[in-house]
């Protein structure tokens, strides 16, 4: 069914469009230029995933309510969650390239910023499908940030006190 948005919907969906394009961008840019293989590969699945974001909210803009259950059945996470996931643990890691911790540390923050601009985005929605569906997309983004953190974890960039 067709969905007709209000002009501040459009414009915080046109807004939503333009993060996950320069998260894309980002994404592709930073795994060219890191160094370790399995952060190259985080890049490259989480630019995919951002890709089908961008799609999704062109979708949207378009007047049509993409299907949930076609979103939530991709199972786009699996393959990130085990990028991270080397039985490394923090202790036995802790030499590690500067300039990878900086692509890393970057993205966690842009992921972080971006999940945050969906609340209100979501807030501002009427349409509940259209609501349940940036939901499942804010929930993706947060999953990258779960995934570039455990990265940094792992890798001794990013240390929490005990």
């Amino acid at each position: 069914m067709p969905s007709i948005l209000n002009q501040k919907e459009r414009m915080l969906l046109q807004d939503q469009q333009h993060h996950e394009q320069l998260c894309i961008q980002k994404y592709t840019k930073y795994s060219n230029e890191a160094q370790d293989p399995q952060l190259k590969q985080l890049f490259q699945t989480h630019a995919s995933h951002e890709q089908h974001h961008f799609d999704t909210i062109s979708q949207i803009l378009s007047g049509q309510v993409p299907n949930l259950n076609q979103q939530q059945g991709q199972g786009q996470q699996s393959q990130s969650s085990q990028i991270y996931n080397t039985g490394i643990t923090q202790n036995q890691n802790t030499s590690f390239n500067q300039n990878d911790a900086s692509l890393a540390n970057d993205m966690l923050t842009t992921e972080k910023y971006i999940s945050g601009t969906y609340d209100t985005t979501i807030f501002e929605i009427r349409d509940t499908n259209i609501r349940q569906v940036l939901n499942h997309i804010q929930k993706e983004e947060q999953k990258h940030g779960e995934d570039l953190y455990k990265y940094m974890q792992s890798h001794g960039m990013y240390n929490t006190p005990s």
